[in-house]
């Protein structure tokens, strides 16, 4: 029995949040009606503007707006020029923590799956449990998971670097 999750999931503080994501479905509904389920394999926590590899770390922007809703909203940005990158909004308004997903079974990279999502500024702040087209469901499956440092954020400095704050599914 397939469950979509609702603002309640995503609204609690984003350690229970990413122990309970890995192993859950990112569903995808395509322009022709078609539905693609991936299953979330890798993720990565920012746990807020004490985080000096989180967005926040530098206040509240433009580009972080969302990051400060309640959680169960998607932020997307694009690095590179070309990657868009999907994040998962959690916790309560105006304490920005975001879960970025990394990876889906036989994606890896952040970059590649936003490619496979086809995603693009429209999706920024999309709500993921009233959308159409891009939700989180849950399939009963329970997933266990290893905890690693996260990559490719050597500007955070060491004690961020090295925190414990990127998952991946066994």
């Amino acid at each position: 029995m397939m469950e979509k999750l609702g603002k309640e999931f995503f609204t609690r503080d984003i350690r229970a949040v990413a122990e309970e994501l890995i192993g859950k479905l990112i569903v995808q509904k395509k322009i022709d009606g078609r539905i693609e389920k991936f299953r979330i394999t890798e993720i990565e926590m920012y746990i807020g503007e004490e985080d000096l590899a989180c967005h926040a770390a530098k206040g509240r922007t433009a580009r972080t707006e969302v990051m400060y809703a309640e959680g169960g909203l998607v932020y997307v940005y694009l690095i590179y020029g070309m990657y868009w990158l999907l994040n998962i909004v959690t916790g309560p308004i105006n304490k920005p923590q975001a879960i970025l997903i990394r990876g889906v079974e036989k994606i890896n990279g952040p970059g590649r799956v936003g490619r496979t999502l086809n995603l693009d500024k429209s999706f920024y702040g999309e709500d993921l449990g009233l959308s159409e087209r891009l939700w989180i469901e849950d399939d009963g499956q329970k997933c266990s998971f290893t905890r690693h440092p996260r990559i490719n954020i050597d500007y955070a400095g060491e004690i961020w670097k090295n925190k414990p704050f990127r998952y991946l599914m066994k």
